[in-house]
């Protein structure tokens, strides 16, 4: 058993694929599955059920992922806690965000200001954010929405309406303020579940007793605007994208409704090591955001 086989067995766990698995490593999937096969040898147990051509992590698999999440997080502590000792120009941050629009701005300056410290972007809905915080994948998210999970600690960088964003020339073009009401059955633009503008789109149509006519769900919330600007509906967009995109709805207006609003907030584990270059980005990120 090495570090790599261990590094093998958490990718495929976490994907229970192997192609995706071996993309994500950069190996060739035969070597892969041959690096399983002899860590399973090794400790003389399935780690996996094999269902057709799939794979799905079993007991002793899950179990055994546990350890090993934990022994590779430690390992990866300590290569940070030396990184920190070396300097920041050594330092490394992998950083999870609903969409990557909202932090170009933020990681433009900070790569400007840091340009030794390593950078890793990924593109997660709020479950997936919260998976990889657990196993340690990222030491960052950016969040629109709370995520699950204990011994999470948060910091606020903006708080802002959620607007309701129409194409030019919509009937409701040129309104400060409408009703849920008045855009029941209008065609809506939002993104997949998991995601904060469809969260919170299904709550505010919930507790009016009415029900969303959904055009268009997409993964990329940064898109609802230009999809707006299509003509393709209407759809929930955060005051942020006035000053971000160059790429905006024909019409801005307020919904007459409680709570319509987002907090973009900053994640990480309270239970695990912070390197002093996620400390920083969160400084950064603070003072960035309240700049706007």
């Amino acid at each position: 058993m090495d570090l790599l086989q261990l590094r093998y067995f958490q990718a495929v766990a976490r994907r229970e694929h192997l192609s995706q698995a071996a993309a994500e490593l950069r190996v060739a999937q035969p070597s892969l599955s041959r690096a399983i096969a002899r860590l399973e040898a090794d400790l003389g147990v399935p780690l996996f059920d094999r269902v057709g051509r799939g794979l799905r992590l079993n007991r002793f698999g899950a179990g055994f992922l546990r350890r090993v999440d934990r022994a590779l997080r430690e390992l990866d502590d300590a290569r940070r806690e030396l990184g920190d000792a070396a300097g920041l120009e050594h330092g490394s941050i992998a950083i999870a965000a609903e969409t990557l629009l909202t932090v170009t701005g933020v990681i433009t300056e900070f790569r400007t200001a840091h340009p030794g410290v390593d950078i890793r972007l990924y593109q997660s809905d709020a479950v997936t954010m919260a998976r990889q915080l657990h196993t340690g994948e990222v030491d960052l998210c950016l969040a629109s929405q709370p995520l699950p999970g204990p011994n999470l600690r948060t910091r606020e960088l903006l708080r802002e309406d959620a607007l309701l964003g129409v194409p030019q020339g919509h009937r409701l073009a040129g309104r400060e303020r409408v009703r849920l009401e008045d855009i029941a059955g209008e065609p809506f633009v939002t993104t997949r579940p998991g995601y904060w503008p469809r969260e919170l789109t299904d709550r505010l149509f919930a507790a009016a007793g009415l029900r969303p006519e959904y055009v268009c769900e997409s993964d990329e919330p940064g898109a609802t605007g230009y999809l707006i600007s299509a003509g393709l509906g209407v759809g929930l967009v955060p005051a942020y994208s006035r000053s971000a995109s160059t790429y905006l709805p024909g019409a801005w207006m307020h919904l007459d409704v409680p709570d319509c609003h987002r907090v973009l907030t900053l994640v990480w584990r309270a239970d695990t090591y912070f390197s002093a270059a996620a400390q920083r980005l969160t400084d950064f990120a603070s003072d960035y955001f309240r700049r706007l």
